[in-house]
């Protein structure tokens, strides 16, 4: 673990290179000119203004009021340091903006406001209202701070929610009921004591008993000790209703039997006696931050049926804020609540509980060291950087602010599904249409068999896992090809339930590896391989797959993560080929934020002809329009339009013209430059005649060392996820995968190759 120091060095150098602070404003509209100018400014801006003082909620149409929140402070308890003053938090204002806007799309300005009178604080917060249509307030010190949003919430008609209450009651009420499940033991019998009497111990309370705890099962605690019916000192209103009547005293008193332990305190307030004198299955969540009640680790060798979650990231079952806040405030915005309720708050609570329980994505093991996790004493709440949670939280809280009534706004909640899909990206809302994509064609009553695909590289955990999720969405039946006691060992350590039914097949002892064999030797026997040759080239699982799908035992395949790209594909080559008068190429989909491209050939041909290119250009638009979207392409070169006449330039050039002699029916141009093909203001000032209008979505590459250079480049450095390569001009639904292929790419791969033996059988 990085020592202190070293973070503390790290953080002030974070914070102060290039320019200062983590934030900044942008503009979401073009401002280039002059005419933009008018429209921004005077005299245009006068029209929206006119019809916002007619009409008051057209702010939401015309302004970013509608997404747009403010994190506001006085600073009097800035995380776990205490009263620094509202100057001194502003580091935590501006990066609980960055939260907003990295996990929810949600913008942010920090107000820190110079005031340590409850009243003053309340009255300057309620004027801002007109500008914002959430109030995030953060950092504010007990017990003012409920009195600040009592009346903030009564003053005002926009969300107003405290974090440091009831984000840590949300994240903690989630991990507690799945806890509890883990247990088997129930919410209305526990018994549970919290340490500290402050805003987040208070709400974390009040938030459980409306999950269904009993007032008298819960025990609160402290500075003075247990906070009990009659006792005086350190006493206020908000304290008074967990006042309890048992003649306990002491946090340790507390503890005995108790089956939850909550930690809202300070470091080492828990001892390894009170963990022990617990009852069975304790559950233990140390919360104080940056050091917990008791560490992780001394309490998980206190006892080893105890559940244990805190603050820190470097452990199982964090407790963060961030799960919670953004996609709260995210469905509250959305809706237009006038507040954020109990309802939705437990709507909260149970949507995290539930997701909690759901097979972790690839890109959470990723961000995670390549950890799995699998619900359970280690999981009981998502990861932070689980980008689900957006998609399962603001729906949740959505739909409770519709039904509570708080809500001013009526939405479709599967359309506001989609919407936040685009909100993560391009892909997100790409991978939700192939699915929707991906038919169940029935006969009557019977459903039609699920396709089938060979996985030549049939014990790869990667695969293993991919055909798990297959499997259980029912997007394909996998084959898998192998040893199969290799590969039976492989899903029984992995623990996949759903795959350990799958079909397994071993090419070196299979009964059809002769028969695959001898129609193999058919079409090569004249191209040097003997009987002998083709025989052995069945033990390989790429051949023998290949040949599955030729004959019709398999409707597609899909390989390529352990294996060179060349190496992969020379079967499929060989055995299958490209459909008649068409020309292999390889597709990749480009996703970016807010548009894609596909860029061919990336993977196959390496000098194409002019013949070459316009099959590949053929190909290219039509897998285009086989995901919906109306191709215009470009011919890319170094030339623009005969600029050049060098002979590269030609070839393009005659591509082009080729094209658009076969198939009329396609938008194609060319040859130009890839600047030109991609900015529409070049075109349009520089070349007007240009048939495409609004910007290329497919451009064709000269060669394979271009378009595979650039289709990397965009990868790595430009912000482009890539997709593929997709396999065009195949004569069977075969494709192959990038050797760095995660899980969650090669189900997206498996979907796209269930598609094209769709269109295949149609």
């Amino acid at each position: 673990m990085t020592k202190k120091t070293d973070i503390g060095k790290e953080s002030l150098e974070y914070h102060s290179s290039g320019r200062p602070g983590k934030i900044e404003v942008i503009s979401s509209k073009s401002c280039k000119t002059q005419r933009d100018l008018s429209l921004a400014y005077s005299p245009g801006v006068a029209q929206p203004c006119i019809e916002i003082a007619k009409n008051p909620s057209d702010a939401y149409k015309y302004t970013a009021k509608g997404n747009l929140v403010a994190v506001i402070s006085n600073g009097t308890a800035v995380l776990g340091l205490g009263n620094l003053g509202a100057l001194a938090g502003k580091p935590v204002m501006e990066g609980k903006g960055i939260l907003f806007k990295r996990f929810a799309d949600i913008d942010v300005f920090d107000i820190e406001v110079n005031t340590e009178d409850p009243q003053k604080f309340i009255d300057c917060v309620a004027l801002l209202e007109p500008t914002f249509g959430g109030i995030n307030l953060e950092d504010i010190k007990s017990p003012e701070c409920f009195e600040i949003e009592e009346q903030l919430k009564a003053r005002m008609n926009i969300p107003v929610f405290h974090d440091d209450q009831h984000g840590t009651a949300i994240i903690s009420g989630a991990a507690l009921l799945n806890a509890l499940e883990v247990t088997e033991k129930s919410i209305d019998r526990v018994r549970i004591v919290f340490s500290g009497g402050g805003a987040a111990a208070i709400s974390c309370a009040r938030l459980y008993l409306s999950l269904g705890a009993r007032p008298e099962n819960v025990i609160m605690c402290d500075s003075h000790g247990v906070i009990y019916e009659g006792r005086e000192q350190g006493m206020n209103k908000y304290k008074a209703p967990f006042a309890t009547k048992e003649k306990l005293r002491t946090l340790s008193d507390a503890m005995k039997g108790a089956d939850v332990f909550v930690g809202l305190s300070v470091k080492g307030a828990v001892t390894p006696d009170m963990v022990r004198s617990m009852a069975k299955s304790p559950i233990v969540f140390a919360m104080a931050n940056p050091d917990p009640e008791i560490d992780y680790l001394e309490a998980k060798a206190i006892r080893d049926d105890v559940i244990v979650a805190t603050g820190r990231s470097d452990f199982p079952n964090q407790v963060n804020n961030v799960l919670g806040f953004p996609f709260i405030f995210r469905g509250a915005l959305d809706v237009r609540a006038s507040a954020i309720n109990e309802e939705m708050k437990k709507a909260a609570v149970h949507a995290l509980a539930k997701l909690a329980k759901q097979e972790v994505p690839d890109h959470v093991v990723k961000a995670y060291g390549g950890r799995r996790f699998k619900f359970g004493p280690d999981y009981i709440i998502p990861k932070p950087f689980d980008s689900r949670a957006l998609l399962w939280v603001a729906p949740a809280v959505a739909k409770a602010a519709m039904e509570s009534g708080v809500a001013q706004l009526k939405i479709d909640l599967d359309e506001y599904v989609v919407a936040l899909e685009r909100r993560l990206g391009v892909r997100q809302s790409f991978v939700r249409s192939i699915k929707e994509k991906i038919q169940i064609i029935t006969e009557g009553d019977q459903k039609v068999p699920l396709p089938k695909i060979v996985f030549p590289e049939g014990s790869n955990p990667k695969i293993l896992r991919a055909c798990d999720i297959i499997i259980q969405e029912e997007i394909a039946q996998p084959i898998l090809l192998g040893n199969r006691n290799r590969i039976q060992l492989a899903i029984e350590k992995l623990g996949l339930d759903n795959v350990a039914s799958a079909q397994i097949v071993m090419p070196s002892a299979d009964e059809k590896r002769e028969l695959y064999a001898k129609q193999f030797w058919e079409t090569r026997q004249r191209r040097g391989l003997t009987k002998e040759q083709c025989f052995s080239l069945m033990k390989n699982e790429n051949y023998f797959g290949s040949m599955m799908v030729k004959r019709g035992d398999a409707d597609g395949l899909l390989s390529g993560v352990t294996q060179s790209y060349p190496d992969t594909i020379r079967p499929f080559l060989e055995t299958v080929g490209a459909r008649k008068g068409m020309k292999i190429a390889g597709v990749y989909m480009m996703l970016f934020r807010e548009r894609i491209l596909f860029f061919a050939d990336t993977t196959v041909n390496i000098d194409p002809t002019a013949a070459d290119l316009a099959d590949i250009t053929i190909c290219c638009a039509e897998e285009a329009r086989f995901f919906d979207i109306e191709p215009k392409v470009a011919m890319l070169s170094f030339s623009n339009f005969g600029s050049n006449n060098h002979p590269f330039a030609q070839k393009v050039r005659e591509a082009t013209r080729l094209v658009k002699l076969r198939r009329p029916d396609i938008l194609v141009d060319g040859e130009m430059q890839a600047d030109t093909a991609v900015n529409p203001e070049i075109m349009e000032e520089s070349f007007p005649f240009c048939e495409i209008k609004g910007g290329a979505n497919v451009l064709i590459f000269p060669d394979l060392q271009s378009a595979n250079i650039a289709y990397k480049l965009m990868q790595r450095i430009g912000g482009a996820e890539a997709i593929g390569p997709i396999l065009v001009g195949m004569n069977r639904p075969i494709n192959v995968l990038q050797r760095s292929a995660d899980v969650d790419e090669i189900v997206n791969m498996a979907m796209i190759t269930v598609l094209e033996i769709q269109k295949a059988n149609c």
